[in-house]
């Protein structure tokens, strides 16, 4: 593998697993670097954390995803930074790995826009790791409800704040909703989980406001109807332990969860190349890194600015699609061809909102309803990887729609800690970089 052009690629999201299977019958040597051994489908994940599926459901090993391709080499190790003089990636161990082509798709980490000291209270959603987190955390704050004699204290408790009026807070939103009107509610004697207090908070005017009017109307009452609150051009200026501030006001909650913001992966700037204010590479049209054509970018990382001249947004399809051209492209530069410019084709944008109820937009047709949950529903099932998790998780969401339950409610880990006593995730990127 030594003599053929060696392509290195960050990162075992969809970006980078989409690249390497793009360079499938190309004569290099791959190699895919992750600080995980596993891919995560990222848009389930509030799923694990509200106790709806395992987090094997979502996730797959990355060497058995590439076992059959055979010009592909697994590396698990932490990324520390690119030397694009050398041509190499600094690895942990001050390792270094050498390369011909590089595609850098290292994925997102939280972003508290300035404020990191709010992740030790509000933590986010992006690992497996994250997910079983937050999961202990909501779980647990019904177990401390049940032995509190003080009804303050418990009302207290019993309040969950969602940051974040994006599909990531909607969905937990609403998945927590059902957990404590439906799932629990006749498994404790001292508290009535029903009574729990959910709040979805966002800074701007409206949430999803990616989607169409009718959509977000449609979302917000079936919010409503499940008993989440749904604060809208509510900006919060600062997070506390059990508390928030919306401008002067405190609003007391003891389980906050940050759905806010994202931040291109630090391993970025270390290209020293220029970045936007979330800390994405600047890419050119042909997601090339400008003054080294050999380095691409792809995923949350890339900053690119889309035909219509907006911002493309942080989702798989984008991550896909751009891993595919970079791969492409590769293969362009290798035969001497010109590059060509990305372009993305918007395939539709979803959101499910608690049981049975989705919003999709197609752009052509639109859905909301049970009609969008069954083509939410297909859709996640279809870009799942592997027959096992696909059918894995179709019977666990068919036993969830029939009887109400969450099978995986477990707490796991020290159990005797209080919620309060809980650390968050570090907040590392499952995609392969360190934070």
């Amino acid at each position: 593998m030594s003599a053929r052009p060696r392509v290195v690629i960050v990162g075992g999201g969809f970006a980078g697993l989409d690249a390497a299977r793009g360079l499938r019958s190309a004569d290099v040597a791959i190699t895919v670097v992750d600080r995980h051994n596993h891919h995560v489908f990222q848009p389930l994940l509030y799923q694990v954390a509200t106790a709806s599926l395992s987090p094997g459901d979502i996730a797959s090993p990355i060497r058995w995803i590439l076992r059959r391709q055979t010009n592909v080499s697994v590396l698990l190790a932490d990324v520390r930074s690119i030397d694009l003089d050398r041509k190499c990636v600094v690895l942990d161990h001050d390792e270094h790995l050498p390369y011909d082509y590089l595609v850098l798709a290292p994925g997102a980490t939280h972003s508290y826009f300035g404020n990191q000291q709010w992740s030790d209270y509000a933590p986010g959603l992006k690992t497996l790791d994250d997910a079983l987190t937050l999961r202990r955390r909501m779980l647990l704050a019904f177990e401390e409800a049940e032995r509190e004699s003080d009804a303050n204290r418990k009302r207290h408790l019993l309040t969950f704040a969602m940051i974040g009026g994006g599909p990531t807070g909607v969905e937990l939103a609403g998945a927590l909703a059902e957990i404590a009107r439906h799932t629990l509610r006749q498994e404790y004697d001292a508290i009535d989980p029903g009574s729990a207090r959910i709040l979805l908070i966002e800074a701007g005017p409206t949430i999803l406001p990616s989607f169409p009017q009718t959509l977000r109307d449609a979302a917000r009452r079936a919010l409503r109807k499940l008993g989440v609150e749904v604060w809208e051009n509510a900006k919060v200026t600062g997070v506390e332990q059990e508390s928030l501030r919306l401008g002067t006001d405190h609003v007391a909650a003891h389980t906050i969860i940050w759905a806010a913001g994202v931040a291109g992966a630090p391993v970025g700037r270390s290209l020293g190349v220029p970045v936007d204010r979330a800390g994405r590479v600047i890419v050119r049209d042909d997601l090339s890194v400008p003054g080294h054509p050999n380095v691409f970018v792809a995923g949350d990382l890339a900053g690119f600015t889309h035909q219509d001249g907006n911002q493309l947004p942080g989702v798989a399809q984008v991550a896909k699609q751009q891993g595919r051209h970079a791969a492409a492209n590769i293969r362009r530069r290798m035969a001497g061809t010109a590059t060509v410019p990305f372009r993305y084709r918007d395939p539709g944008n979803m959101a499910t909102v608690g049981r049975a109820h989705a919003i999709a937009d197609f752009g052509w047709a639109r859905a909301s309803g049970f009609l969008g949950w069954l083509l939410w529903l297909f859709v996640h099932v279809m870009f799942l990887v592997g027959f096992r998790n696909r059918l894995s998780v179709l019977l666990q969401w068919g036993a969830s729609y029939t009887t109400y339950q969450r099978s995986v409610r477990l707490i796991t880990g020290t159990s005797t800690s209080p919620p309060s006593e809980i650390r968050p995730a570090d907040g590392r990127s499952s995609d392969g970089t360190s934070h």
